[in-house]
Order: structure tokens, then sequence, then C-alpha cells
């Protein structure tokens, strides 16, 4: 489950900064110029997160790596909660948006699917934060729009054309979790898939009866040997990807 979610800050606060940008903000007529800008801070951010994981990404630990003190950040940030908001619009604002040869809607849906899944392995603690309730800012709005155009022509009305969509961004997010756990799993243990199942595989043949369970002995290990694992991330993208625009289809079809 997520550790994060999105939208937990104070709403009128979080606004004004995911909007700041929307009008000029006229420069202080005395005073020191300040030493830093909410969008250095983010990059901060966003590139710690990037390397580190989203653990790490804290008020105090932005600080250092700013090399300001940490009461200096709260007058950019009000706090880690905006900050994420933040972090996220940053990113779904630079998201790829290929324009596939083919002008179909198939081929425009799968490139979305195919941008977010890019999306994620570029920024893994993506997977972490839960977006039921999404940054409202121009990034992500933006991302919004575009991917909504991958419906153009398809013959769905508003409502459906947000579910289809909400849709294929979930089977996007479910498939990298799986990746980013298969990814913990091998850096926890320090070992390999391939290296796991050479340890595991000769233990679990003493125990296993494949007379009891013909259909686990049989499929399994047709599985493991074509994806060299128990699990592919790869693979797992790939044909449910497919299957997703089939399903899509025999909805716009009918």
């Amino acid at each position: 489950m997520p550790g994060e979610r999105s939208s937990a800050g104070d709403p009128a606060r979080t606004l004004a900064l995911l909007w700041r940008g929307a009008e000029p903000v006229p420069p202080p007529s005395r005073g020191p110029r300040p030493t830093l800008t909410v969008d250095r801070v983010v990059t901060v951010a966003v590139a710690l997160a990037d390397a580190e994981g989203l653990a790490a990404v804290t008020m105090r630990r932005i600080a250092t790596d700013l090399s300001v003190a940490p009461m200096t950040l709260y007058t950019y940030v009000p706090g880690k909660a905006e900050l994420l908001d933040l972090m996220l619009d940053a990113v779904y604002a630079a998201i790829a948006r290929t324009t596939p040869a083919d002008a179909s809607w198939r081929a425009r849906v799968g490139a979305v699917a195919d941008d977010n899944r890019a999306l994620y392995e570029r920024h893994p603690w993506l997977a972490e934060i839960s977006t039921s309730r999404p940054p409202l800012g121009p990034g992500a709005i933006a991302k919004y729009e575009y991917e909504l155009g991958a419906f153009d022509d398809a013959g769905l009305d508003d409502v459906t054309r947000d579910a289809a969509l909400t849709f294929v961004l979930g089977f996007v997010e479910t498939c990298a979790r799986g990746a980013a756990a298969a990814r913990a799993a091998a850096r926890e243990s320090a070992r390999s898939d391939e290296d796991w199942w050479a340890e595991s595989g000769p233990l679990l043949a003493k125990v296993f009866d494949a007379d009891r369970f013909p259909r686990a002995a049989r499929i399994g290990s047709a599985a493991g040997e074509a994806q060299n694992a128990a699990y592919s991330a790869d693979h797992a993208y790939d044909f449910g990807r497919a299957r997703l625009l089939d399903g899509l289809s025999a909805l716009i079809d009918a």
C-alpha cells in the first residue's frame, strides 16, 4: 500500500504554490534578496527522491542539501505535504508526450500507457504515493488534458472517457508497484531472482509434490523458464497492456 498521499497539506497554500507561475510576482522592494526559489527546492527534492527514495525526503535533509537552515526552507514551502504535491506536479509537467505514427485511438492510448510507465521508471517513488486526491496544479492538469486526448474520436461520452483513462492509469500504476517490489526484494536480499531460485528451487523440490499440484508444477515451470523468474515486470506489462487495449476495443466497438 502507498505510504504517502497527495493533497494532504493546506489546500489554500498548496494551490498558491502550485499555481505560483500563473501571475508575475513583483520583486521585493527592499530587504535582502532571496537565496532560494520554490523551483530550486522542488528540483532538489525530486533529485533526492530519485536517488534515495521518498523516505529520504525530509525538510531537514533538503535544507542540508541546499546549505540553508531548516527554518529558512519553511519560508518557501510550509511542509512536506505541500512539497510532495509540488514534486508530483513537477514530474507530471515533464512527462513525455509521445505522438505515435499510427493515428488510431489504440496507438494513442498505448502511448499514454507507455509514457506513464516511463515516468514511473524515471521516478520510482511515484509508486509509493496515493493520488486519489490529485495535486491540482498546472502539471497535473496538462497531463490529464494530454491523456484524455488519446480517446478523441473513440466515441466515448465524457464520463466513460474519464473512466477509461482511470482504467489505463490504474493498470500502469499496478505494474509499477510490482516492478518496484521486485527491485526492492533484489536490493534488500542482495540477490537476483536467478540466484534466489538457484538456492530455493532445490529446497522446494524436496517438499513439493508435482502429482498433487500438476497445474502448478507444469505451468509454473513453463512460466519460470520463459521469464527466467517467477515474476517478470516486463512480461506482466506487455501482456496486460495488450489485454487492456483489447478490452477497451470491445467497449468502443460496441
